[in-house]
This record gives C-alpha cells, sequence and structure tokens, in this order.
C-alpha cells in the first residue's frame, strides 16, 4: 500500500522548519519573548566570569522554553483546526501546552539558580 507522501530530502526538511519557525515567530507574541528571554539571557549567560562548563550549562538550558513554546503553539494550531468552539477536551490540550511552558521556565529557573549558586558560592 502506498501512502501519497512526498519524499523529504534534508533540504526540503530544513526548509519546512525553517518555515516554522519563520511562521511562529510572525505570529505568537509568546513566542516572541521567549526569543527575547533567549537573546538576553545567551548574552548574560557569556558575560558572566564563569568557566566555560558553566556557561554551556547556562546556553544550553535556555532551549528549553523555546522548544516548550513551540510545541504549545503546534498543541494550539491543532486544536484550533478541529474546533473553534468551546470544548473541555480542547481546554485541557490547551492548558497542558501552557502547563508545558510554565513548567520549562521553572525549570531555567532552577538551572540558573543552581549552576550560579555553585559557581560563586561553593
Amino acid at each position: 500500500m502506498a501512502l501519497n507522501k512526498p519524499r523529504y530530502t534534508l533540504f526540503k526538511n530544513t526548509r519546512y522548519a525553517l518555515n516554522g519557525l519563520i511562521e511562529v515567530t510572525q505570529n505568537e507574541p509568546s513566542f516572541r519573548l521567549q526569543i527575547l528571554l533567549f537573546t538576553v539571557g545567551m548574552i548574560s549567560a557569556w558575560c558572566l566570569p564563569l568557566s566555560f562548563e558553566y556557561h554551556a550549562i547556562l546556553a544550553v538550558s535556555l532551549f528549553i522554553p523555546v522548544i516548550a513554546e513551540i510545541i504549545n503553539s503546534a498543541i494550539e494550531r491543532t486544536v484550533d483546526l478541529v474546533t473553534f468552539e468551546h470544548h473541555e477536551l480542547a481546554k485541557r490540550a490547551k492548558d497542558a501546552g501552557a502547563a508545558l511552558v510554565f513548567l520549562s521556565l521553572a525549570m531555567l529557573a532552577s538551572i540558573w539558580g543552581l549552576t550560579l549558586y555553585r559557581a560563586f558560592c561553593l
């Protein structure tokens, strides 16, 4: 049974990924806020007087909320594709996506707090 699927290549997949990033950036204010947080955090992480290992931990951790926001945006779009009317399951799906973003920010704060504590207080 042949599925009606296009052939994927590395070039096409990269183009789809970049289109997704552009679309989310243009249409999601919360994603733009995450990008601002990412940029400020990245500059701060590399300006602090820390060892390379601590810089890397702080820098890599900044990707967690960005990834969570993209997943949340995908959940919201999928729910909106199915229905614009209020439905309890649609609300739960969107709330779960919002919880994902919230927990990712809590994780980011924990990583930064523990890393900076370890770097400066021990």
